[in-house]
Formats: C-alpha cells, sequence, structure tokens
C-alpha cells in the first residue's frame, strides 16, 4: 500500500468512510492515482477525480456529511492552496468586470436546463419546507416569507439587488400590489424575467447592482450576497443604506457560515460552479452593518437549503436524459457531485441560510418578526 493510500485511508476512518466498502458514504475507487491527487490538491483534486471516473459513491451527500462532521476538510492542507489564500487575501475578486464570470459560467447555462432542476417560480435559493415536503410549496412559502418580513403594502417601491429569473418580483408585484425594480448581470435570466414579468409593474434592468440608484420603501437581496465578497460588504450595505428611505426595510438572504474560510472558500466550487464565489461569515458580514443600518431580525433556517439541494438532485436526475447529448457525461458528475456535496454540508450546519431584515433608522414602536 503507497503511503498516499494509508493517508487518506487512515483520514476517511475517522469519518467512519470505508474504501470499496458497501456502506452509505462509503466510497469504490477506480483510479490508485486517486490518493495521491487528493492528498496533494484538497478539494480541486477530490472533485476533478470524481468528475474524471476515479472514484464512485452513491450517496455522495452522506459521503460529504460523514467527512464536514469529522471535519476532514481542515485536516487535510495542500501546498497548492498557498496561492488561493495568498489571492483572495490581496485581490478584490468581485470587480464589476470579474462578477460577469460567474453569470457566464453558471446563470447563463441555458433556462431550460434550470426549468428542469427548479420549482415553476424557477426559486434558485434556499426554500422554506415549514408545514410542507414538497419544493413547490417551499418555495412559495420562501417568497411570502421574504414579503411578510418586508411588510409590504400595495403601492410601495421595491428594490431586487440581483433578480434572478424574476420569481420574486413577479410574485411580490401579483400579490402585494408593489412596484419592483430589478437588478441582475445574467443576460438568459434577465430575458426570462422580463417574459414572465410582461404587464405587470416590474422593471429588470441589465446591469451591476453597484449601478442601483434611486429611492425606494424596500429592498430584497436573495442569494446575490454569496457574489459580493468580502472586501466589498460595506459599500454594499452603503448602496442599501443610500437607496432606502427613511423608515425602509432591507432583507438580505444569504448563505452563512460561523467562521471565516481559511482558504478563501471551497477551490472546487470557485473553479467549476461559482467563480469567485464566496460565503460570508458572521464576523465578516456584521462589521458591515455598523453605523448604517439597524438589525431588526435575524432567521437561520439553513436545515432547509439541505433539502432543498437535495430536491433539486432529485429532478436534475429525472430529467437528465433531455439534456445528456448536450452536456456530456462530465457535466452530468460534476453538477451531481455540487448538488449532493451541498445537501450533505447543509445536513451538518457546516453551512447556515440567513435571513437579515435591516432598517435604516429603526422601526418605531419595534419590528415584529415573521416566521
Amino acid at each position: 500500500m503507497s503511503d498516499a493510500k494509508k493517508i487518506l485511508t487512515n483520514l476517511l476512518k475517522l469519518a467512519d468512510i470505508r474504501i470499496n466498502g458497501d456502506r452509505d458514504g462509503d466510497i469504490t475507487v477506480h483510479n490508485q492515482k486517486l490518493y495521491a491527487r487528493a492528498l496533494a490538491k484538497g478539494s480541486i483534486g477530490l472533485g476533478e477525480a470524481y468528475m474524471d471516473g476515479w472514484w464512485d459513491c452513491e450517496k455522495v451527500d452522506v459521503f460529504f456529511e460523514k467527512l464536514l462532521t469529522a471535519r476532514l476538510d481542515r485536516k487535510v492542507k495542500p501546498v497548492s492552496l498557498i496561492f488561493p489564500v495568498l489571492k483572495s487575501m490581496l485581490l478584490n475578486a468581485q470587480t464589476k468586470k470579474r462578477s460577469k464570470k460567474v453569470a457566464e459560467v453558471h446563470y447563463d447555462l441555458g433556462n431550460d436546463f434550470y426549468k428542469d432542476m427548479l420549482d415553476k417560480r424557477m426559486q434558485y435559493t434556499c426554500a422554506y419546507y415549514k408545514n410542507t415536503d414538497n419544493l413547490e410549496e417551499a418555495q412559495k412559502n420562501k417568497l411570502d416569507l421574504i414579503c411578510r418580513k418586508l411588510k409590504l403594502k400595495k403601492g410601495e417601491r421595491v428594490l431586487e439587488l440581483g433578480g434572478g429569473w424574476g420569481g420574486f418580483a413577479k410574485y411580490a408585484s401579483e400579490n402585494y400590489g408593489v412596484h419592483v425594480t430589478s437588478y441582475n448581470i445574467s443576460a438568459e435570466q434577465v430575458k426570462y424575467a422580463r417574459e414572465i414579468c410582461k404587464g405587470l409593474p416590474v422593471e429588470i434592468i441589465q446591469s451591476d447592482y453597484r449601478d442601483a440608484k434611486g429611492q425606494y420603501d424596500k429592498i430584497a437581496s436573495i442569494g446575490m450576497c454569496e457574489h459580493v465578497g468580502p472586501k466589498n460588504y460595506g459599500k454594499f450595505i452603503e448602496l442599501a443604506r443610500k437607496c432606502l428611505k427613511k423608515r425602509g426595510l432591507f432583507l438580505l438572504h444569504t448563505i452563512g457560515r460561523d467562521v471565516k474560510f481559511e482558504t478563501g472558500g471551497d477551490q472546487w466550487i470557485k473553479k467549476y460552479i461559482f467563480p469567485e464565489g464566496y460565503i460570508p461569515s458572521l464576523k465578516e458580514l456584521a462589521p458591515a452593518f455598523n453605523n448604517k443600518l439597524i438589525m431588526e431580525d435575524w432567521h437561520n433556517f439553513g436545515a432547509d437549503y439541505s433539502k432543498t439541494t437535495y430536491a433539486w438532485w432529485e429532478r436534475f436526475e429525472e430529467n437528465w436524459h433531455k439534456h445528456k447529448e448536450e452536456y456530456g457525461e462530465r457535466f452530468y458528475r460534476m453538477w451531481r457531485y455540487y448538488l449532493l456535496a451541498c445537501a450533505g454540508n447543509f445536513r451538518t450546519r457546516r453551512l447556515e441560510l440567513w435571513q437579515i431584515v435591516l432598517s435604516k433608522e429603526g422601526i418605531l414602536g419595534g419590528y415584529e418578526s415573521e416566521r
């Protein structure tokens, strides 16, 4: 047995994962070069080896649940991480120019592809599974929860920073009678959003969130903060303050984590799924609110993201035959790995989902939380 195999085998034992075992979370190795590749390159090596068919696991979500519960990600720190760490410390990876990359690589894959994975409202953020096990109902719950937390009233003007496929703008406009101005840099998403919002008081602007202007009663940012980056949190919150009316509310819906990334984030995810993406920690995000906005409510329902990503994986598997020829086997393995790794990660609560409600000058008499 090679030294690399011994080391990786012993590490996986700490997480109760067996090589060539038959239990949930165990892996089957097809290429003996896996051990050295995983140890040398960390998450990128492990993920790329899976994409290349070097190893398999029937329950990838359980594999990651076990791996992260044992905190093996903190025990393997390959030399290849030195440059990404320095890069995250020194460079602003989320400039306007660089931010366009995630739209081109990820969100512009094709609307038909996402239609077959997401719910009918094309919600690509965490659903709210209160009193339901159904993805469609849970995503509707999430949208209504946001509207209720923002205390939307008919005729109000709402700014949306990062509009996705227009699901929130359409829902808020149709059900609460508000006017929505939504900013988004993804060409495919903007095209779809404009189509579904025809005839509604909704304006979809294809532009970076930093270009937003005007005064609004309420602001929503749903699943975009993960693309803002730690060097831009202060300016992001300052923009919200600038655009918010005196007694307005701002709802920030974002993935979060309890500790700051030591390595600038998962390198495989950043390379293949969300270029230059970054999940904020409490320590990084909270200081951006100081002297700018008042925190009225902080809600964490991250466990629901495990259910959400698993539901996306089920729909992806069910409809893969429609896209197999266009995207190919390596993409299939990449996307399966991505969705199930996320499901396992959120299950451990290492990642969280925050909905934070902030006000500009405080809500007179106090803010009444919604759940």
